[in-house]
């Protein structure tokens, strides 16, 4: 079987670079302290966590709570129509939930999830934007210090539903 130029110089560079499918990929600082908090308002953790991150994502660093919070999710998926454009949706994966979002709320994801460095692609009349393995950990004490510090997310970027 032959391969045009183009396909050889795209199997040659994946070689050299070890590049695979699905690879991680971070956010630290304020982008991951707003996917973080726009993600945690729907995760299935405690009410004191819950309130911690949404203060800190409002500045108010005034907020007692002494331990690292956790914010993961399997897997997130967002949806925008660049046909219908009223469309937008995304739909969280927890371990123990799913939450089905629309409107502003999965608008307010998307444009997180972008802000983020999670790639969106284009396919016949959306954007769709993905992501798996979420895990997000904030420090407050670092937060606190107010130096760009305690906020930290890793994923697998990707969009397949």
């Amino acid at each position: 079987m032959r391969v045009g130029p183009v396909a050889a110089l795209t199997l040659f560079l994946l070689s050299i670079t070890g590049a695979s499918g699905a690879s991680a990929a971070s956010a630290s600082g304020s982008r991951a302290l707003a996917l973080a908090a726009v993600i945690a308002q729907y995760a299935p953790i405690a009410a004191a966590p819950k309130r911690a991150i949404a203060s800190f994502f409002k500045g108010d660093t005034n907020f007692p709570y002494g331990g690292k919070i956790s914010v993961i999710a399997d897997k997130i998926i967002c949806r925008t129509g660049n046909v219908d454009i009223t469309s937008r949706s995304c739909d969280i994966t927890f371990k123990i939930a799913k939450r089905a979002l629309k409107g502003r709320e999965a608008n307010e994801l998307f444009a997180t999830m972008l802000m983020a460095g999670i790639p969106a692609e284009g396919t016949a009349g959306s954007n769709i934007a993905g992501l798996s393995k979420l895990d997000c950990t904030l420090d407050p004490k670092v937060i606190k210090q107010k130096a760009g510090g305690g906020a930290d997310c890793a994923f697998e970027p990707g969009n397949q539903p």
